[in-house]
């Protein structure tokens, strides 16, 4: 029910009660259950560390009364720009303006003219139509006058949030004006004939990134930068008509301390002008875009009722949503739902266009001082993680191909042989000789640390989630003490998995590893995905993607480790003949992992489980002894297919603002969306293809399984002694490995078939065989080394 059939209801239900003599007691309950305006309070650049109080008085009480949380602002650029914010909640989806001449160059946002049409407005509908992500702009402005509901907007932001597919702005706008006074008279104006008030407060920018004007759009039809004859931009007071519409602005650039004290008495005169309307508003106040190039979780807090229904107020709490589910973050495209939910207006939007979830709350620290720290400190982790990820990937894939080079090159006998021969040539009498020994001497002490080693490596995607359990964040440097914390992990899991248990079992170092890895990435998603949260290979909420569930790394580790441990437990059972009770553990392990992984709510992910499904399928009909065949791939693919498909109609048939990417997906398809959204994945798994170091190690990975196991692999098995590696074995024939790990061979088909279908399938889908590899190849190292190491003689 729209507010104006709200207020109508009421009226007529006051009016019979008089009638019938109804108490007044009831009469002003049923006065107080009518719904209060909805009042929005938009800015950009104001993060919680800007928060003061004496700096910033207003924002200082709210945060001690209300509901705070952090917004991730990022838009379809690594960084948003005010015209971005404001895009996105006119949209309720990721917009943006087009991309400038200049990197870092943000539009200034001018006010409407007479017409009220947005300066700029066919800027951004051509950028919402080059980009794939189907924005619709216009869809708070169409929502809000196809539901009957009365608006006002203050400032040039307002605008653009609350202008309609046309870009004009529905309902009332006004200009923001000067004084703060005249901004509190006009928001209690507009509070006694609104019932949504949207007001612009300003925009808060790092020094040297002051906006810059452009030609507003409609006013340049011969293309050339600057106006047409007789076409005249609408200026603001005091600008003059013969400005250089190219230039940043030409005003003496005011500090960020400034900026912030100016953007807080705003606050302040909107809070008080609601406080003084005696209405009970709910009142929202979120930055909505960065203030430069460096992008920054941005300041969000609210007060008053909740927006949805039988929701708690909005006050001393933590602010979250359905689309992030984790304490303290929203996003910018949760804002409009929010709005809607709030005016009872929901279902005016089109279903489908809108895909963040209203704004709700959820406890946290008991102080205001504490629930502030918290959001500062997201902020924090969040910029500390973000200029580590990049090394540590460069690192990931030095060590792994160290290891692989250590492997093809460094422990081929023929290699060895020719680097004795020249040794002894270099390094005259006993010294050329001793060097020349100690290279193939040992060849138990050399397994042994190659077993290690093979651990170590496959141990560090792991560590780098178990490195969040400590503030390393808070430290300076940042970077030592992550550094610290990843090596003493990884000198755990090393430790643990070469126990004497299972230390002597050849793929018990392979199942610990695995285990230890499947049960981190399960545990912390049951449990909300804390860890994953600005982890090196985690979420990372300066991007803005997902913040719940299985993103594609944490899905590459959970398929390859889930995969490994139901390899490492059946092949003891299919070596004793117990062919019946592996493919039962198989079963049993592939059934929890995909619903871990696919169920809407826990891992939510679309493209994992017709990838996890095929490959323990195929690991079971191995595992069974029975022969694959194309009716039985393709059976098997359909199977997973069939898996995934359940899980997102049961996710589209919940609620709309209950589903996840999985239901939102069905409802894409329904309204003809599909081709757009698999263009687009397509597009980013190329651009990743060929763009992204991780490339480089899913080459060296794919290189060493298919050139350096398979191809030499067959001639090697057939060479008596050994061939090459006879020296590490003691001349036992490697197809022995075969017979004494009956499963291995087994597992690697469908560790293929699973992170191949994984790329193919996801967005960024590159990362999926490039982390499965970082963790698979390391320990398929590790078990060949310790194969060697039990078929030695011992001494």
């Amino acid at each position: 029910m729209t507010r104006a059939g709200c207020a109508a209801a009421t009226l007529i239900v006051t009016a019979l009660a008089t009638f019938a003599g109804a108490s007044p007691a009831a009469a002003a309950a049923t006065e107080a259950a009518e719904p209060g305006p909805v009042v929005v309070v938009g800015m950009t650049g104001l993060r919680w560390e800007d928060v003061g109080a004496l700096t910033t008085p207003a924002l200082w009480d709210l945060s001690r009364t209300g509901s705070v949380g952090t917004v991730a602002a990022r838009s379809l650029n690594p960084f948003a720009c005010p015209a971005d914010g404001w895009l996105a909640l006119s949209a309720g989806a990721r917009a943006a303006d087009l991309a400038a001449e200049r990197y870092g160059d943000c539009r200034t946002l001018r006010e409407p003219g007479a017409d009220a049409l947005v300066p700029g407005w066919a800027d951004y509908v051509q950028s919402a139509l080059e980009e794939d992500y189907d924005a619709n702009l216009g869809v708070l402005g169409d929502a809000v006058a196809a539901g009957g509901v009365t608006a006002t907007g203050i400032g040039a932001g307002a605008a653009i949030a609350l202008a309609d597919s046309g870009g004009r702005a529905v309902g009332v706008h006004q200009r923001r004006p000067f004084a703060v006074a005249d901004l509190e008279t006009a928001v209690r104006t507009a509070l006694g004939t609104s019932a949504l008030v949207v007001v612009d407060v300003g925009t808060v920018r790092d020094p040297g990134e002051l906006t810059v004007d452009r030609v507003p759009s409609g006013l340049d039809a011969d293309g050339d930068g600057q106006p047409d004859p007789g076409a005249t931009p609408t200026l603001e007071p005091g600008e003059s008509d013969d400005a250089d519409l190219t230039a940043p602005d030409a005003v003496t650039e005011p500090t960020r301390s400034d900026q912030v004290r100016a953007v807080d008495a705003r606050i302040a005169a909107v809070l008080d002008a609601v406080d003084r309307s005696g209405q009970d508003a709910t009142v929202l106040v979120a930055s909505l875009a960065d203030s430069g190039t460096q992008p920054h979780l941005q300041l969000a807090a609210a007060t008053g009722p909740s927006a949805v229904e039988g929701g708690a107020p909005f006050e001393q709490t933590l602010l979250e949503s359905r689309s992030t589910r984790q304490p303290g973050y929203l996003m910018t495209t949760d804002l409009t739902p929010t709005i809607l939910s709030a005016l009872g207006i929901r279902d005016s939007a089109p279903e489908g266009v809108l895909v963040g979830s209203p704004v709700t709350t959820t406890a946290g620290p008991e102080l205001a001082s504490g629930r502030v720290a918290a959001m500062i400190d997201q902020d924090r982790h969040a910029r500390a993680v973000r200029p580590l990820v990049g090394p540590f990937f460069t690192l990931l894939i030095a060590v792994n191909l160290v290891l692989y080079a250590l492997v093809t090159l460094g422990l081929n006998g023929a290699v060895l042989a020719n680097l004795s021969t020249g040794l002894n040539r270099v390094l005259p009498g006993r010294a050329g000789r001793a060097v020349a020994r100690s290279l193939t001497s040992r060849p138990g002490v050399v397994l042994a640390g190659l077993r290690v080693a093979g651990v170590a490596v496959a141990s560090i995607p792991v560590a780098t989630f178990l490195a969040n359990l400590t503030p390393w964040w808070r430290v300076q440097p940042p970077s030592y003490a992550l550094t610290g914390l990843i090596l003493a992990w990884i000198a755990v899991i090393t430790g643990l998995a070469l126990l004497p248990p299972w230390k002597s079992w050849l793929l018990g170092p392979v199942g610990v590893v695995a285990a230890v890895t499947a049960g981190v990435v399960a545990v912390d998603i049951g449990t909300g995905g804390r860890l994953q949260i600005s982890a090196l290979m985690g979420v990372q909420p300066l991007v803005g993607a997902r913040f719940y569930g299985f993103n594609n790394q944490a899905f590459a580790l959970f398929a390859a480790a889930t995969l490994l441990l139901a390899v490492a437990v059946a092949n003891s059972l299919v070596k004793r003949g117990r062919r019946a009770r592996a493919v039962a553990v198989v079963a049993a392990i592939g059934i929890i992992a995909t619903a871990l992984d696919g169920l809407p709510g826990l891992g939510s992910d679309f493209g994992g489980p017709p990838a996890l499904v095929p490959g323990f399928a195929v690991l079971g009909l191995l595992a069974a002894g029975v022969r694959l065949t194309w009716w039985r791939v393709l059976a098997v693919l359909s199977a997973g297919a069939a898996v995934v498909i359940s899980f997102a109609v049961l996710d589209w048939l919940r609620p709309v603002d209950s589903r996840t990417h999985l239901g939102r997906f069905v409802q894409t398809v329904l309204d003809g969306g599909l081709v757009p959204v698999l263009t687009r994945k397509a597009s980013q798994n190329v651009d990743i293809l060929f763009g992204n170091p991780l490339t480089l190690l899913a080459i060296a990975g794919v290189a060493l399984v298919v050139l350096v196991l398979g191809r030499p692999l067959r001639t090697l098995a057939s060479a008596p002694d050994g061939g090459p590696f006879g020296w590490l074995s003691a001349g036992a024939p490697l197809t022995q490995l075969g017979t004494d790990a009956p499963m291995l061979r087994p597992g690697l088909t469908a560790l293929a078939i699973t992170l191949g279908i994984g790329f193919a399938l996801n967005d960024s889908g590159v990362v999926i065989p490039a982390v499965g590899i970082a963790v698979v190849v390391p320990l398929l190292v590790a078990a060949c080394a310790a194969w060697m190491l039990r078929v030695r003689p011992t001494r």
